[in-house]
């Protein structure tokens, strides 16, 4: 079983309360992954359950992952600051993780309106000479905010049935930057039934440069 350690970090709006989740074993790990939960006015903690998929996938995969509770959510301090201030408290925390793990490499990961604070953490660690190992986008909030370009080598899942962002608007997005997605049969926004699909993919992928043609053909078909 993973050990768990809650942590309080100063934020750009007051404290801000998190979560570190460390592999099995006190097994040294291979690397850090930040995860970041859904939009904080509907409801979205760092307890959401996609978020904690997310969590387990990478301690399975050797990872520490660190979650916080965006600003006015559980015990953070704040108010919800539209992306802005959440994409720079996410950057605190980057910092403060790669601080005490140096030399780790740092995957990123987000849910819904978590994906847009990170592919905008993304394009501001690479501007600073930091890129992140890798991007696992779930749910992908596009046009309900505005996302920033991602590498290739990016893993996004989404659900058919996805009511609070349709695929089409992941498609229209995606398009110019000939990226493809995961999409899981008859999944709705919060895969409802189907985290197992999320585990999988990530696992399977992990390590790898994306989907090769075959399963970029046959990922629909999941």
């Amino acid at each position: 079983m993973n050990k768990s350690e809650k942590f309080t970090l100063a934020g750009g709006a007051g404290l801000m309360e998190g979560v570190l989740d460390f592999p099995a074993d006190d097994a040294a790990p291979r690397g850090v992954a930040l995860v970041a939960h859904p939009h904080p006015l509907y409801g979205g903690t760092m307890d959401n359950k996609v978020a904690v998929t997310l969590m387990r996938t990478f301690v399975n995969l050797g990872y520490v992952v660190a979650r916080i509770n965006f600003r006015g959510v559980g015990k953070s301090e704040g108010v919800h600051d539209h992306g802005q201030g959440e994409t720079d408290d996410m950057a605190i925390l980057h910092a403060w993780m790669t601080e005490k793990f140096p030399d780790l490499p740092v995957a990123l990961s987000g849910f819904s309106f978590g994906t847009y604070v990170q592919t905008h953490l993304a394009q501001r660690i690479a501007a600073a000479g930091k890129p992140a190992e890798r991007l696992v986008l779930v749910g992908a909030a596009a046009k309900k905010w505005q996302m920033a370009d991602i590498p290739a080598d990016t893993i996004l899942i989404h659900g058919e049935h996805d009511e609070t962002i349709p695929l089409i608007d992941v498609l229209d997005w995606l398009r110019p930057q000939d990226i493809p997605v995961i999409v899981i049969p008859g999944a709705d926004h919060f895969f409802h039934r189907k985290l197992g699909h999320i585990k999988s993919w990530v696992t399977q992928l992990w390590g790898r440069g994306g989907l090769t043609e075959a399963e970029t053909d046959t990922a629909n078909a999941d």
